[in-house]
């Protein structure tokens, strides 16, 4: 590759395949919510991956599904236009799990709504399982998606296996071009978009499966403590649905916020690169995920 190459990247893939630590690694810090359950990125996260000869704009969307909700039908809208305007589409994976219908309707998606853009499959937590296994998956993959795929590439993100060989295959893919983003910029998503994510991650972490899409995080105050410049307070809040999802997040005796609280506060400091109070609290916004006022008013 002798001229530079540059463009947009989209990982796709059903909820929980390993697309927001994907992003992580290829990029080589953390920029999009990697909870250990389903539908947990919200936003379009753009990792980006710089090279002497190459820029990768990775963009994280919510897992594709199908929808339940206004917010279930709004996120599946964003992924959609994300497809189209892509220059390699990613679909991942997970080596783990037999190929099933959700896996093939996305694909069947991708083909349907951008049958030009560059295709690849990612098969992803290879070091999940023995050998054989990931062999096995590399064939049933092959079996899905025939000669559409330009490329099949088997990885580990936690462990860091083929990520270098993932990154040069989607940079030959790219088409020649200037870079879109300064050296240095890992995301160009503001930093209060990614202090809430921070905060979302911490709090969903560990929480039974009927958290996730009703939790949403909004970050109310940024400010300088006065008469400090070492000092940065953060005023947050929590939204939920219910009373009971409000005790979950809140915890026995406030435990598990103040938990929330410490794990969020050392992502968040880690981003600003400066020390943080912060201050969470807990509401309720009853059905917020059905109330299209209510899903304009939290991001959505």
């Amino acid at each position: 590759m002798s001229e530079f190459r540059s463009g947009f990247v989209c990982l796709v893939g059903r909820p929980n395949t390993g697309k927001s630590t994907l992003t992580n690694a290829l990029v080589g810090a953390k920029v999009a919510i990697t909870a250990n359950q389903p539908q947990t990125t919200r936003h379009t996260i753009r990792g980006i991956v710089h090279r002497p000869d190459f820029q990768i704009v990775l963009v994280d969307t919510p897992g594709l599904h199908r929808p339940r909700t206004l917010l279930g039908k709004r996120l599946n809208d964003l992924v959609r236009d994300t497809y189209s305007q892509v220059d390699v589409v990613g679909l991942c994976i997970p080596a783990d799990e037999n190929i099933g219908p959700g896996d093939r309707w996305i694909y069947e998606q991708i083909r349907e709504i951008a049958p030009r853009t560059t295709f690849v499959v990612i098969v992803t937590k290879i070091d999940k399982v023995a050998k054989e296994r990931v062999a096995e998956q590399l064939i049933a993959v092959h079996e899905l998606v025939g000669d559409t795929a330009a490329e099949i590439i088997p990885v580990s993100a936690t462990r860091g296996d083929q990520v270098d060989v993932l990154t040069d295959v989607l940079a030959a893919l790219l088409p020649p071009g200037p870079a879109f983003y300064p050296d240095g910029e890992l995301t160009d998503e503001p930093e209060e978009t990614l202090m809430a994510e921070l905060i979302r991650e911490a709090a969903l972490e560990g929480v039974r499966d009927e958290l996730p899409h009703s939790l949403a995080v909004v970050i109310e105050d940024v400010e300088n403590r006065e008469g400090r410049d070492d000092l940065i307070d953060v005023r947050a809040i929590l939204y939920v649905e219910r009373d009971s999802h409000k005790g979950i997040v809140i915890g026995k005796g406030g435990a598990r916020l103040k938990e929330v609280g410490t794990v969020a506060r050392v992502q968040i400091e880690k981003l600003l690169g400066t020390k943080v109070y912060l201050d969470l609290r807990v509401k309720i916004a009853k059905n917020w995920q059905r109330d299209p006022k209510q899903l304009g008013r939290l991001g959505f």
